[in-house]
């Protein structure tokens, strides 16, 4: 039997160097890396949050220092931009206003409810009656609204907005 065989030399040669290795590594303290933009004590953080604030203020000062002098939010001249948008508001300047939701709540009520509005204010006109809140549609504001498509509230603001334009629409003969 060979004490030193080629196995047993290589296998104490590799046993030694992890143990080793090992030790050289468990020695060496843990380094924190230094990030600049991180701030690292308490007291830089609550500076930079401070000097935040205040430039948020400042923006926010700056923004209705233009207001008053009839700038809109985009530097546009004109009463809060209607000068621009020859006096149309809302955020797609249709004449309806923002009462937020996504782009496809609020075409989708816009619709809906223009078209129940127009049918209802024809179907007044006939009769000669005026009162576009007797409707049940008008009541309810709920038609073509899906709740994968957001706030109902905001869907219900913008389909009775909409409904009033098309039932006056109708009514009038539109």
């Amino acid at each position: 039997m060979k004490i030193f065989n080629l196995k047993n030399i290589g296998g104490v040669l590799l046993g030694s160097l992890m143990l080793l290795g090992t030790v050289m590594v468990s020695g060496t303290t843990a380094q924190a890396q230094y990030y600049p933009q991180y701030p690292q004590s308490r007291r830089e953080r609550a500076r930079q949050a401070e000097i935040q604030r205040q430039a948020e203020l400042q923006r926010q000062a700056e923004i209705e220092r233009q207001r008053q002098q009839g700038y809109d939010q985009y530097g546009q001249y004109g009463q809060y931009g209607q000068q621009r948008n020859r006096g149309r508001r809302g955020r797609n300047f249709d004449g309806y206003p923002n009462y937020g939701g996504s782009y496809e709540l609020r075409q989708t009520a816009l619709n809906a409810g223009y078209n129940e509005g127009n049918r209802a204010g024809r179907n007044d006109r006939r009769s000669g009656r005026y009162d576009p809140t007797r409707s049940s549609a008008y009541r309810n504001a709920s038609k073509d609204y899906n709740s994968r498509m957001g706030d109902r509230y905001a869907y219900q603001q913008y389909f009775r907005a909409a409904f009033e334009n098309g039932y006056s629409d109708g009514f009038n003969g539109y």
